[in-house]
């Protein structure tokens, strides 16, 4: 037998249970913030349940973890930033959208801040049928990516016209960005390969956004806790309430980690105890999360979070309260 943890990383509080080699369960709470006496709080909770053993001596069989790091770098907006590639005649697409407003009387509309810093429109054109229309011009595209790596961006998203149907022109140009030093490339083929430009932009360039924070996230914890040696195993809360290895988060898959568990954690407990039809009421410091249970789990596939679309499965959520202290 060894060490299980499982971790609850809110963005007031961080709650911890863990699982004892003899079986025996303990648990612990601490603020998710501060900075003073700890870098991170899940880790800390974790060193505090071992007491007297050292965490790089601790036989751990697995942590699993869900988080509200990039809910909150969505909702403060203080993701990477990011240049867009999409077809030429398209740069302004992901700005209109569906031209849906969020106020119908409204005299004057605010808009949700766009999560790119730039936009490139890329020279290449497929049909309906993907089949190529206008070849890619890769050496306007080198250009515009030297311009955007040397005013400092690092994480690139593209999103090309029909490029579900075929990907050969996005694969050319996420090549050419990891040759020229992008650290992060979500090419929208691969991250939501679906019908719909604006949809799979969005999605792409929430990707994009979140996923360096995330990856530094994950990397810091991952170190900490010497996954791959006395820790074998890191796993993540994904939207859907699926669990996935810390290498395979995604900033797409990473928006309701937290609230996800919750719902898991919910039925769970209810089935339990004999009931089949359930209503979530998820208080935490940072949001109020409601959600709903009828015998199988309910997911959306297109939603909006903090004035962004994106088309990824994720657990049917409502937030009705964002700011500490939710009422």
């Amino acid at each position: 037998m060894a060490w299980e943890f499982w971790v609850d990383r809110g963005g007031t509080f961080t709650d911890i249970v863990a699982q004892d080699p003899a079986g025996a369960l303990h648990s612990h709470k601490l603020l998710s913030e501060n900075p003073e006496q700890y870098i991170d709080a899940a880790v800390a909770g974790i060193r505090h349940i071992l007491a007297d053993t050292e965490l790089d001596e601790a036989d751990i069989a697995a942590v699993k973890m869900g988080t509200t790091v990039a809910t909150n770098a969505l909702l403060e907006r203080k993701g990477a930033r990011v240049l867009l590639m999409i077809t030429e005649g398209f740069g302004d697409l992901l700005e209109i959208g569906y031209q849906t407003r969020p106020d119908l009387f409204a005299m004057q509309i605010s808009r949700p801040e766009l999560l790119y810093d730039s936009v490139v429109e890329v020279s290449e054109r497929l049909d309906a049928a993907g089949t190529v229309l206008t070849p890619l011009d890769l050496s306007r595209a080198r250009t515009d990516m030297e311009a955007a790596r040397a005013a400092g961006v690092q994480s690139i998203a593209i999103a090309l016209l029909h490029a579900y149907l075929n990907p050969v022109h996005e694969q050319q140009l996420a090549q050419l960005a990891a040759e020229l030093g992008f650290t992060q490339v979500s090419t929208s083929h691969e991250v939501s390969g679906l019908a719909k430009l604006v949809g799979r932009g969005d999605t792409t360039v929430v990707d994009a956004y979140l996923s360096p924070i995330l990856r530094r996230y994950v990397d810091q914890v991952a170190g900490a806790l010497n996954v791959g040696g006395n820790c074998q195993a890191l796993m993540f809360m994904q939207s859907n309430g699926g669990l996935t290895d810390a290498r395979k988060f995604q900033g797409k898959d990473a928006i309701l980690s937290g609230p996800a568990g919750g719902i898991v954690g919910m039925v769970q407990t209810g089935q339990h105890a004999g009931f089949d039809q359930l209503i979530g009421f998820d208080m935490g410091g940072t949001s109020t999360d409601v959600s709903h249970f009828a015998g199988k789990f309910e997911r959306s596939f297109e939603t909006e979070v903090a004035g962004v679309r994106m088309r990824a499965p994720m657990m049917d959520i409502h937030t009705v309260a964002a700011g500490g202290g939710s009422i």
